[in-house]
């Protein structure tokens, strides 16, 4: 069973989210760089990667499954925040709204009845409740620690 013509669209709309995702991983790593937080940058700067092989994976799976996947232009991201942990509220924010993007991707494919690509988006949900842990914990630390915690924080997310 080929994709449907509207699951063919919902993954390039997915496709050109994850890699806004990436650019805005990247323009949060360049942000860190500015900043000299080193740790925060790498770990973004891997979240950078992270986002791009999840567009890599959706494209792969729409053309073997005769999709026609499209690389559309991606808008411009933010490139300034008020504060490292205002930074991190953005991603958590932000995995938040991947999340239910991708829950909208899995209930489409339920009502074209498509099992094969209910069971391909499987990994896509499980990695978004990791994602949103992810950033939740960076919160939690920095609302237990705030500003005074930064080293230790930015410390750990360069062992990422």
């Amino acid at each position: 069973m080929n994709l449907t013509k509207k699951l063919s669209d919902a993954f390039n709309e997915q496709i050109k989210a994850e890699m806004w995702s990436s650019n805005l991983y990247l323009s949060m790593a360049v942000y860190f760089m500015d900043a000299g937080l080193d740790g925060c940058a790498h770990w973004m700067k891997k979240q950078t990667a992270e986002e791009l092989e999840h567009a890599h994976k959706l494209i792969d799976y729409a053309v073997k499954r005769g999709g026609k996947a499209v690389i559309s232009q991606i808008d411009a991201v933010p490139a300034q925040w008020d504060s490292p942990q205002a930074v991190f509220e953005h991603v958590h924010q932000h995995e938040c709204r991947v999340s239910e993007l991708i829950d909208k991707l899995v209930d489409l494919a339920i009502a074209e009845n498509d099992k094969a690509t209910q069971e391909f988006l499987r990994w896509f949900v499980n990695e978004q409740v990791e994602e949103e842990e992810n950033a939740k914990g960076i919160l939690d630390q920095f609302n237990i620690f705030g500003v005074h915690g930064l080293y230790c924080i930015n410390h750990d997310l360069g062992k990422r």
